[in-house]
């Protein structure tokens, strides 16, 4: 199970983040000692399912001591229709890679990658279907980085 509350955490830590879909996964990773994420590759489904080896050989690659998933909710905080397969996917991280999961907030990373891409960089469709989701990853660690760099709350 994903971790549910704050552990310390080492500025020589490093992260992956993800954001989950059914046709891909946004994968990006981020450094807690300079607090920035880089968007790093899109892994796409197989079956509507995560592709868990070239998920196993980034965090072999990578080796990340934690793992940051974007937990899609509502506008109002309630579940949506993927929220069940994010926490699946998370249960299945935790238990295939022996590392925390952490879960944040991605409400409208998405949508943000998009506007970034197609509005102020006028990204074609093509290109943006292949990165947005990096890009996604990439905000979901940096709003994660920022919490844990706050004080913590009671």
């Amino acid at each position: 199970m994903p971790p549910t509350k704050k552990e310390p955490i080492n500025p020589n830590d490093t992260f992956l983040g993800f954001d989950f879909g059914h046709k891909k996964i946004g994968v990006a990773i981020a450094h807690i000692e300079t607090a920035i994420a880089n968007p790093l590759t899109t892994v796409p489904a197989v079956n509507q399912k995560p592709n868990w080896q070239q998920l196993q050989l980034l965090i072999e690659k990578w080796q990340p001591q934690g793992l940051v998933v974007g937990q899609s909710v509502q506008q109002d905080g309630s579940d949506n229709l993927v929220t069940p397969r994010i926490i699946k996917f998370c249960r299945q991280l935790h238990g295939r890679f022996n590392l925390p999961v952490y879960q944040v907030d991605e409400t409208l990373t998405t949508f943000e990658a998009k506007q970034m891409l197609y509005n102020d960089l006028n990204v074609s469709a093509k290109k943006l279907w292949k990165v947005q989701d990096q890009l996604a990853a990439q905000r979901i660690l940096l709003t994660w980085i920022n919490a844990q760099q706050r004080p913590h709350e009671p």
